[in-house]
């Protein structure tokens, strides 16, 4: 007999930190979507278990997840549905993977949802946004060294926030990171992105290791500056503050710099593949979402045969 839905889930998200390697922000979501479904589960179907879970049972919490409401009191959207059935179906397989009977996830169908329009900047407009900065002050210096390379990298805004002095290595112009599910790339710095951190370095007189650093509130006492770090939110703060400095018509967050830095490169000729190694994608499919905006090929073809154009 299986174990209550609870302990099975417990277990499932431990799989997912310890052997899936998962960030706790992606743990923390699977868990909250989880425990929606078990919530739901036990008021709807207080005496059956995960074994007698079936598409009929499956249909009454899409039925149930359509009519949810967030936090703003909006009815969930499409995309906010799958997840929750997304993470559902994952769970499912990890127990049919340890032998514990219930419902073949690949029966659970997802519906498609409206394509998002991919958003990034134009070259002009990444020149106007990381100009804005006031470089006169060593804050200013270092909010355009993290605008320069977020775009000069396509880094997460996780694993710009984690970056430490130390791993840099401003003359050879790269250095590794760590992404999401623990894979290791190496990152390659743009000879403006570098110019700017080498002067922002030098002007700090800190010995803290956390290469971004805060200018506001208690300065942390210890050596290595941990508390000194500046967050991923503060970092989106940022972004967004210089966003509205430049009157951008695009509300750009760090993830477009991230869309512009695949853009660029796929624009210029880059081949899909490096592009995929570069962004720390997994599967290139993720990487194709950038091929409608950035098709040379299609460009030229529109150029040379619309009649518009003669």
């Amino acid at each position: 007999m299986a174990a209550p839905l609870p302990h099975l889930i417990d277990q499932f998200l431990e799989y997912l930190e310890i052997e899936k390697n998962c960030s706790k922000l992606t743990i923390r979501d699977y868990r909250h979507y989880l425990e929606v479904f078990l919530v739901w589960f036990s008021k709807f179907h207080p005496n059956k278990s995960i074994s007698d879970i079936n598409l009929d049972i499956i249909r009454r919490y899409r039925v149930f997840l359509s009519k949810k409401a967030d936090v703003k009191g909006q009815t969930l959207k499409k995309v906010t549905q799958n997840y929750y059935v997304i993470a559902l179906r994952s769970l499912l397989r990890y127990l049919i993977k340890n032998d514990i009977k219930t419902l073949e996830p690949s029966k659970i169908d997802l519906p498609k949802t409206e394509s998002r329009s991919l958003k990034f900047l134009e070259r002009e407009q990444i020149d106007r946004l990381v100009t804005m900065p006031d470089t006169s002050r060593e804050d200013g210096v270092r909010d355009r060294s993290i605008l320069e390379l977020l775009f000069s990298t396509g880094l997460r805004v996780s694993e710009l926030s984690k970056l430490n002095h130390p791993q840099i290595n401003i003359e050879r112009r790269e250095f590794g990171v760590v992404g999401k599910g623990g894979r290791a790339r190496v990152v390659f710095i743009s000879e403006r992105a570098a110019q700017w951190l080498e002067r922002y370095l030098t002007m700090r007189k800190d010995i803290f290791k956390p290469l971004f650093i805060r200018y506001s509130g208690k300065v942390d006492e210890e050596y290595s500056g941990e508390k000194m770090r500046l967050t991923p939110r503060s970092i989106e703060r940022i972004v967004k503050k210089y966003v509205r400095l430049a009157r951008l018509p695009v509300d750009a967050t760090v993830h477009t710099l991230r869309h512009s830095f695949a853009t660029d490169l796929l624009t210029n000729g880059a081949d899909l593949r490096s592009v995929q190694e570069m962004l720390g994608h997994k599967n290139i499919a993720t990487t194709q979402i950038y091929t409608h905006v950035t098709n040379k090929q299609l460009r030229d073809v529109h150029k040379s045969f619309h009649s518009g154009n003669k």
